[in-house]
């Protein structure tokens, strides 16, 4: 996992990194630059048998992680009270391409945003 954290560059522009953790999850783009008040996509795909849930998650400045939603197959599931203005899109299911859309990027955009990919068990132990 890509763990610098990034600042604020030249004032105006932002990045956003991208990690992934695992070489059956992909993330794209792995990194990219936008003007405050700009939208950014990522988008996030596996190829693990099962796997039904993709969780988005933004890391804080105090290396703390911040979960921000998650999808399961098509359906969405937002944590509230976020500081985040951001939309999930897509689909979780295997193959197919789940997004995080960032919209109105501020100073506290900058960071390092990744998503997991893990599936969902109805049985309790």
């Amino acid at each position: 996992i890509n763990t610098t954290l990034l600042k604020k560059i030249k004032g105006t522009l932002f990045n956003l990194s991208i990690a992934s953790n695992h070489d059956q999850v992909h993330q794209n783009p792995p990194d990219m630059y936008r003007n405050p008040g700009q939208s950014v996509q990522i988008s996030c795909s596996h190829s693990i048998d099962n796997y039904d849930r993709i969780y988005w998650y933004k890391q804080l400045e105090n290396r703390q992680l911040q979960l921000l939603g998650y999808m399961q197959a098509g359906i969405k599931f937002p944590e509230k009270e976020l500081d985040v203005n951001m939309e999930m899109g897509g689909s979780a299911d295997k193959g197919e391409t789940c997004t995080l859309t960032i919209n109105s990027l501020s100073e506290s955009s900058s960071a390092v945003y990744f998503c997991a990919a893990s599936f969902h068990s109805a049985t309790y132990h």
